[in-house]
């Protein structure tokens, strides 16, 4: 048993959309054989070096999911270990930035480790340092019609048949508000109410859906088709994108609890499986004279996620030296683990997740040869 291609997409987009990727990144299928073949067996890697490919070739994988884009800047030649996986037929894909934003992603993973879960016992609170913005559900702008009071009912059920008032598994929502149109139409005007040349006051209804931009031609051949008026009034005003609860770059956990900078390394050294941090902290935190309430997290390089967040401790694989000391002399905590360390133990997590959703005619299994390049000697 095995499954196609576009069914294990969609199980790796349902757990992190590719929306929610930085828009520099390059995240999703990156590398696929002309003719996909049935997939049966995955490989988990954080960076797809050399030795991850020659691993895959010799456990027959059929998709690699490389956290790390292996594609990035455009390509001049594809040799090396491009060129065996086009060989091999073996698809790549990149979850990345998406990956990190998403719910129950790496963020969190990282979170969960220095802090309980909002909502278990002696919960945190946890918010994303930059939140993912998004419309709400039903489009992205808002259509205005003044109507008649008698054809309101027409045209909002017109509307509603070409995509207008939905929102998630309701259709023709609408704000209704009752008001008065005003109009005095000229010698060559022929009002469906009133007359021609006097002033006429009409009760009418503000008729509120939302829609989306590309919805726009035909939204206006259906206005002009059903609604009464030989120039209908009508506006479209774009909506302000939304942040998403818990979603985007980077977690802000605010302890309960606050903890010495000892039981936040202990905490982290545990999660991590990392026998040694590099730590930048103040004098009065290093003696345990202030405590730790809030920790800003960012997997791999979070100094750019960093630079607004005000915190008591900042936990990434990597920092500029000058933005490690300007946060110690902020009075602020800095640990640092190297890039890929705080990326590689959401591995486990992402293996359940996707044998959970492809159940078990597809082996999914995590690199051996996949590992810091990095070691303290």
């Amino acid at each position: 048993m095995s499954k196609n291609i576009h069914t294990v997409l969609n199980a790796l987009q349902t757990l992190a959309p590719l929306e929610l990727a930085e828009p520099w990144d390059n995240t999703g299928l990156l590398l696929s054989p002309s003719k996909p073949r049935p997939i049966d067996r995955i490989m988990l890697t954080i960076d797809l070096t050399q030795a991850v490919v020659d691993e895959a070739v010799a456990r027959k994988t059929r998709l690699i999911v490389a956290y790390h884009p292996v594609i990035f800047e455009p390509l001049k030649r594809i040799t090396g270990k491009l060129a065996a996986l086009v060989e091999n037929r073996i698809a790549v894909y990149s979850p990345h930035t998406a990956l990190d934003a998403a719910p129950g992603g790496v963020n969190d993973w990282l979170a969960d480790g220095l802090a309980p879960a909002p909502g278990s016992k002696g919960e945190s609170q946890r918010a994303p340092l930059s939140p993912h913005f998004a419309h709400l559900p039903g489009g992205s702008h808002k259509l205005v019609v003044f109507v008649p009071t008698n054809h309101v009912d027409a045209l909002r059920d017109a509307l509603s048949q070409i995509g207008c008032g939905g929102i998630g598994n309701y259709t023709h929502c609408s704000f209704n508000l009752e008001g008065y149109g005003t109009f005095l139409g000229n010698e060559q005007t022929h009002p469906v109410v009133g007359m021609a040349g006097r002033l006429e006051r009409v009760p009418e209804i503000r008729l509120e859906m939302l829609c989306s931009l590309d919805m726009l031609p035909t939204i206006t051949s259906t206005i002009h088709r059903v609604h009464p008026y030989e120039e209908p009034a009508w506006e479209v005003y774009p909506i302000q994108p939304v942040p998403r609860d818990g979603v985007g770059q980077g977690r802000l956990i605010t302890l309960k609890r606050p903890v010495t900078l000892s039981t936040l390394l202990r905490r982290i050294r545990k999660h991590l499986n990392l026998p040694h941090l590099r730590v930048a902290a103040p004098d009065d935190v290093q003696r345990g004279k202030r405590k730790i309430t809030t920790i800003a997290v960012c997997p791999g390089a979070g100094g750019s996620v960093f630079k607004s967040v005000t915190a008591d401790a900042y936990l990434t694989g990597e920092m500029r030296h000058h933005d490690v000391l300007a946060k110690r002399e902020a009075g602020s905590v800095v640990v640092l683990t190297d890039h890929t360390n705080t990326e590689r133990g959401y591995l486990p997590t992402l293996r359940d997740n996707l044998r959970k959703a492809l159940g078990k005619s597809v082996k999914i299994e995590i690199a051996r040869s996949d590992r810091d390049p990095l070691t303290i000697v």
